[in-house]
């Protein structure tokens, strides 16, 4: 039975944890402050979503490897996930080429050669308003309008990497900030962030990164805008309290991963226990 207040609500003084907790979206926060001590630092664990996304790239529950980088600003960041995607990518052309020969025949036509491309092709940089504008100029009909400060859509996604750039790798950058997280640093326009999101065909997003803000003020101000309780960050805003480096990181889903390396269609054929809106069988 749940402890409850004479009022009705839950009691969290009862709780296990003697205060409100909840499931990680990500280890980032905490890798951060391993990064200000240690400098370039990564996680590996599970992550936990509960947005109703019922779509064959999203689950409820999955892995994320997450760099954290002291001392580097969002060139630095882009180039560590062009730098590892590329790298994981060749080694498995070069070290798992019977399964890949697998995949080419029973899963994905073509699926060496659109791997390949991301090994080899040169990652194209474009800001988000570049991105914008080359889809509101596309001649297509999408199922999600576009305009500047919407959150794209994994259809924008694919168009850009899988038509407009014909298979290359795209890197979108400088994201309004209304549509990003607080910790993301703000840019000299007061619109935008410093982030960034790697696109590659079939998937759509599969890196998502920032250089992170530390500037104690602009931190403060853009957490007070979203109504975050700064008690609650004490420890996060302590690290730029009493001096702090540039960082930057990104997170990558290691299931979003294995589904473009091997061709698969649907996310949940690629992690053993798929948890998503709805289902939590096992």
């Amino acid at each position: 039975m749940i402890p409850s207040t004479k009022d009705g609500y839950v009691d969290w003084a009862q709780d296990f944890f003697g205060k409100p907790a909840f499931l990680t979206v990500s280890g980032q926060l905490n890798g951060e402050t391993y990064a200000c001590a240690l400098s370039d630092v990564y996680t590996f664990g599970p992550t936990f979503r509960a947005e109703h996304s019922n779509t064959s790239r999203h689950l409820a529950e999955f892995w994320m490897i997450e760099p954290e980088l002291a001392f580097a600003n969002l060139n630095d960041d882009m180039a560590c996930a062009t730098a590892y995607l590329q790298y994981v990518v060749r080694f498995i052309l070069d070290n798992c080429k019977e399964d890949m020969e697998f995949f080419n025949t029973w899963i994905e036509k073509g699926i060496i050669t659109r791997l390949s491309n991301v090994a080899e092709k040169d990652f194209v940089q474009l800001t988000y308003t570049d991105a914008v504008e080359l889809l509101l100029k596309a001649k297509k009909n999408f199922e999600f309008p576009v305009t500047w400060g919407c959150d794209l859509q994994s259809e924008h996604e694919r168009y850009i990497t899988e038509e407009a750039f014909s298979g290359s790798p795209v890197i979108i950058t400088d994201y309004p900030k209304d549509i990003k997280s607080f910790y993301m640093r703000e840019n000299a326009d007061g619109k935008t962030v410093a982030a960034m999101d790697v696109l590659v065909p079939r998937v759509g997003e599969l890196i998502g990164g920032s250089q992170r803000e530390e500037r104690l003020e602009l931190l403060e101000n853009r957490m007070e805008q979203l109504g975050l309780k700064k008690e609650s960050y004490w420890w996060y805003l302590d690290l730029r309290r009493y001096g702090s480096v540039p960082h930057a990181g990104f997170g990558l889903g290691f299931e979003r991963l294995v589904q473009f390396a091997t061709g698969m269609e649907n996310i949940r054929d690629v992690i053993p226990f798929p948890r998503t809106p709805g289902s939590a069988e096992f």
